[in-house]
């Protein structure tokens, strides 16, 4: 099976309460997009523009392997309209407010599964029912982690255990994987000659890379001041990332505690498990189940998931306390429940058709809504992860 061999075979199109006025204080933009990711173009167009980028507001994120349609305000009257090969953005109304993702009611998926076996078909029309009966579990999927460091973790983590210079150097030397090859090589420069910060300072490029090393050429152990320097929008993007590490893995051990038969995905995070069927007893409970994301203040639903996330603090060396954060704080943690199971909305699927790109092989086209914070591609994994029975 391929999946996002083009942008048009995986589709998004945000569902949104958009309180549209005819004048106000925020114009409302369409973004169309495709090979872009939402920050980075929204970065580009407010250069384009001449406007700062804290002036432009979104509800969710969208991935750049897709063709996405998503709803964007700025806070400036002029009309940005602008129209580009891979994307547009079109003025369409104005509101009273920024775009948030409190106005998200989810999003509609199209997306074309490519290159399937007649068995691998007839495998995944079952599996439709399936979900359509039991939901799916509800993970963050991959996207969530590009900025999980390989080899040294979440920044967030190390921030938490007040490991200040670690926190520091996995923000500035964490390579993602969509970055261009120039920012890889100066990533594993700052690494290897970090504490040489005047070795630093001069491959520095970005701006908060000249502020940070520029701090510390002078004041060599301010860590905690340099991490000040951090603007606070990234900061919760950081720190939403460790908490969804965080629901992933008591998501996971949920599962496990009911005694369910699981198959697993790999993750970047680790493994994504999946039931196949539930019993009545336990299909109850887990749609009735809302599971916290981590912060010092937490409602659990029950003392089963408040045992177990205990337990996975415990491993990692963390207390619930530590999420009070007193020496950095232009950012926090954030506890809101989030659904441990989810059901898709107007779940179809076409009938299968000869893949005009991979001859010999068919095609299948689903269509389907999930709500807000929900992956498309999560459903996918659940859709073709191989069950031993």
């Amino acid at each position: 099976m391929k999946l996002k061999v083009t942008p048009e075979d995986f589709v998004v199109r945000e569902l949104a309460r958009l309180p549209v006025k005819r004048k106000g204080p925020y114009r409302l933009y369409l973004l169309e997009k495709k090979n872009w990711n939402t920050i980075d173009l929204l970065i580009r167009l407010a250069k384009l523009h001449g406007l700062p980028y804290r002036l432009f507001s979104y509800g969710g994120l969208k991935d750049r392997h897709a063709h996405t349609f998503q709803y964007v305000t700025v806070k400036h009257g002029a009309d940005l309209t602008t129209e580009d090969k891979n994307f547009s953005f079109r003025s369409i109304g104005y509101m009273d407010r920024p775009m948030g993702p409190d106005l998200l009611e989810g999003n509609e998926f199209a997306i074309t599964l490519r290159a399937l076996g007649a068995g691998e078909v007839a495998m995944i029309c079952r599996r439709v029912d399936e979900v359509r009966g039991f939901g799916f579990p509800n993970y963050f999927d991959d996207q969530r982690f590009g900025s999980m460091d390989r080899d040294l973790g979440f920044m967030a983590e190390r921030l938490l255990k007040g490991h200040y210079n670690g926190s520091l150097q996995i923000y500035l030397t964490g390579i993602y994987p969509e970055e261009k090859k120039e920012a890889k090589e100066r990533k594993r420069f700052f690494r290897a000659h970090w504490g040489d910060w005047a070795a630093c300072l001069s491959r520095a490029k970005t701006t908060m890379e000249q502020k940070i090393f520029s701090l510390l050429a002078q004041k060599p152990k301010a860590y905690v001041e340099a991490l000040r320097l951090i603007p606070g929008e990234e900061l919760s993007l950081l720190f939403s990332a460790y908490q969804s590490f965080l629901f992933n893995e008591l998501l996971r051990r949920v599962l496990q505690d009911l005694g369910l038969e699981l198959a697993a995905v790999p993750g970047v995070a680790g493994p994504y498990l999946f039931y196949r069927r539930l019993e009545r007893r336990e299909l109850d409970y887990l749609k009735s189940l809302a599971l916290p994301l981590a912060a010092s203040r937490m409602a659990f639903p029950d003392a089963r998931s408040e045992q177990l996330f205990a337990a996975i603090l415990e491993e990692r060396g963390i207390k619930r306390s530590d999420f009070n954060l007193r020496k950095v704080r232009q950012a926090f943690f954030k506890s809101i429940p989030r659904q441990a199971i989810v059901f898709p909305q107007d779940f179809s699927l076409e009938p299968a058709e000869p893949d005009e790109l991979y001859p010999g092989r068919q095609k299948l086209r689903l269509s389907f809504k999930l709500p807000r914070g929900s992956y498309g591609t999560m459903l996918i994994k659940r859709l073709t992860v191989s069950f031993s029975t």
